[in-house]
């Protein structure tokens, strides 16, 4: 028998749940298409694909025996590993369920430069995401607009005709062509420390000049924590070691991340957070710990995988905004 989906609805008496879908068998191979509906199952959103990305995933939880000629490769210490393709995915995310995995996952993680003329304009765009193939459980509907988003109907068009029923308008097309260097992921770093598991996926944001003299090239980030075990932890402190090719290095401490100190528990497992950074220089090196905290006030440092910052060199138009 289908299995149905269900989310909260808000009444005056309280809460109820209503039927929104029926989920369907996950996909074991392949990729899914624009338009797919699905909950994430990790946080727990409603979300419909964009796009499918193919990234090489760095995961330094698995050895690699040999590695081969003219394959990428990313060094940790004497640790080598390769990497493997990777299905990711640009979605967005239902409104409505934004603030029940704030806590949790920030819902405005795609930032761009707005222009190179102005040195400080950063812009973010609400509800984007980027999910891996494993973090889909996919769904259908019958509802012509199933996801509350200001750019559902803007990307995405019912057909009935079409499986899944929703498929990309010109604008969304267009809308990708023309932001592909900011928004496409080509790398993901992977790696566990004490059941603590760290991904990064850096972005290149572009190049701001500063008083016609000085240059920095940006990145954004995105990193995941997954608490793999049951034990309850809490993240007190980050360590960062930031490379230039410039010959500079340079060590940030500090508490929590972007103002918060996480606690990682069975019930909510995983914090997803983004930030951003910058150098003068066209690429550079990123790696360091997070120090984490037990119920019986022990710590322990879990490692963030190295992971390249590197710039585009086809780069001729700064990324283009939510304007047509």
């Amino acid at each position: 028998p289908p299995s149905y989906l269900s989310a909260p609805r808000n009444r005056p008496e309280g809460k109820v749940l209503e039927t929104v879908g029926v989920f369907e068998a996950p996909k074991q191979h392949g990729k899914y298409e624009t338009g797919q509906l699905f909950l994430h199952s990790v946080f727990g959103y409603r979300g419909i694909v964009l796009f499918p990305w193919q990234a090489r995933l760095y995961d330094r939880d698995v050895a690699s025996p040999v590695t081969e000629k003219n394959e990428n490769v990313a060094g940790h210490g004497s640790k080598e590993v390769k990497g493997k393709t990777h299905t990711y995915y640009q979605v967005l995310i239902d409104a409505r369920d934004c603030p029940h995995i704030s806590q949790r996952s920030q819902t405005e993680a795609v930032t761009f430069l707005a222009n190179h003329d102005d040195s400080r304009a950063l812009y973010a765009i609400p509800g984007l995401d980027y999910v891996s193939h494993e973090d889909i459980l996919p769904y259908s509907s019958t509802d012509q607009v199933p996801i509350q988003h200001e750019l559902f109907e803007r990307f995405l068009m019912y057909d009935q005709t079409k499986v899944p029923p929703f498929v990309a308008r010109d604008t969304l097309c267009a809308w990708q062509e023309k932001n592909h260097p900011w928004l496409e992921l080509s790398d993901v770093h992977r790696e566990t420390t004490e059941n603590i598991r760290v991904t990064v996926i850096p972005f290149y944001m572009g190049m701001r000049v500063v008083l016609d003299k000085s240059f920095f090239v940006q990145w954004r980030y995105c990193i995941r924590l997954e608490n793999l075990d049951s034990e309850v932890v809490q993240l007190r402190e980050r360590h960062w070691r930031i490379f230039s090719l410039s010959g500079t290095l340079e060590t940030v401490r500090g508490r929590g991340v972007v103002g918060r100190e996480p606690v990682l528990s069975k019930e909510q497992p995983a914090f997803q957070y983004s930030s951003h950074v910058s150098l003068q220089a066209s690429s550079g090196h990123m790696w360091g710990t997070f120090r984490f905290e037990r119920p019986d006030g022990s710590h322990f440092d879990v490692r963030i995988p190295p992971f390249s910052l590197e710039s585009n060199k086809d780069e001729k138009t700064p990324p283009s905004g939510l304007h047509w």
